[in-house]
């Protein structure tokens, strides 16, 4: 049975698997990114993660980026939260080092093809795939093909901007959802909301330390019945509803998939999503809003960039 590994390539941490033909993971690691300081060791640590799963039984390797990807030429363009990055050649890189082939997407259009592949098994399908974790990534799959655009940059709903005068997110705009449901953008607005809820469980779960702060905080708080956290993430899921509906709109395709760490919010974050969504669209789209969470769950980035090998040979 052939092997592959998948790298999702992540603004916090880089999570890299063995992946086998049925979308099983073999063996998994994760590593820091390091993407504050610079490109050249955000590649180096690409290369330690895939060392330390590489063997001759590997078939070929697939990357999933943040950015602007080249599938055929396997370059990364200027990635949102990777300060200092210009046009990087991943695929040529990784292939000199490794004498395998390599795969290179947007980790977004990765975890949308992993869907298609390994997740909801449709013939033909039509959705928008929504990536949750250090920004907001999408891909969009129309009759069973991936949509890309003029450039590879197709389905950057992160980047819609639902408030013209609103925070600035990290591509330069302002307003962008990426803006409002990153995680770090979650962790800064809780941090700033929760100083005068002390009732919340949130401080019981940290030990009164919101240094250790994170989304799944929220979530256990939340299965708690903390009325802080449930709101909080709802509001999450009220932002990503409000960009989604002008997607929905544009694209007449209304099955949104949400992958990514946060997505393991769930409902607490999916019902408010589609709720939005309907309030939204046009009233004839209304019946079809299904917001649903990706079958791959927090491993839909590792199992999209395997499934890359697959999906391009």
């Amino acid at each position: 049975m052939k092997k592959v590994i998948g790298v999702d390539l992540g603004g916090t941490n880089i999570k890299s698997a063995i992946v086998d033909e049925k979308g099983n993971i073999i063996k998994n690691v994760t590593i820091p990114t390091f993407a504050e300081r610079g490109y050249k060791l955000v590649v180096e640590q690409i290369e330690k993660a895939i060392s330390m799963l590489i063997s001759d039984e590997i078939d070929g390797i697939g990357i999933g980026s943040p950015g602007i990807v080249s599938a055929e030429k396997g370059t990364i363009s200027y990635p949102p939260n990777f300060p200092g990055w210009k046009v990087v050649n991943m695929k040529k890189i990784l292939e000199a080092k490794f004498n395998k082939p390599v795969f290179v997407e947007n980790d977004a259009n990765a975890a949308a093809i992993g869907e298609y592949i390994y997740g909801q098994k449709m013939k033909k399908p039509n959705f928008i795939m929504v990536t949750l974790g250090t920004g907001v990534g999408g891909g969009i799959f129309y009759k069973g093909e991936l949509m890309r655009g003029e450039t590879g940059g197709a389905g950057e709903v992160g980047h819609i901007s639902i408030d013209y005068k609103g925070e600035k997110c990290n591509c330069g705009s302002t307003g962008c959802i990426e803006a409002y449901a990153g995680n770090q953008k979650i962790i800064y607005s809780v941090n700033n909301k929760i100083k005068t809820h002390s009732e919340s469980k949130v401080f019981e779960l940290l030990g009164n330390d919101l240094t250790g702060l994170e989304p799944k905080v929220l979530f256990e708080a939340a299965k708690l019945g903390d009325e802080f956290s449930i709101k909080a993430i709802a509001e999450i899921g009220e932002y990503l509803g409000y960009g989604l509906s002008n997607a929905v709109n544009l694209l007449d395709i209304a099955t949104i998939i949400v992958g990514g760490g946060v997505s393991g919010f769930g409902d607490f974050i999916l019902n408010p999503m589609e709720n939005i969504i309907k309030s939204r669209v046009m009233k004839s789209i209304q019946p079809r809003v299904k917001v649903m969470r990706s079958k791959l769950g927090n491993e839909a980035g590792v199992k999209g960039a395997a499934s890359l090998v697959k999906y391009f040979n």
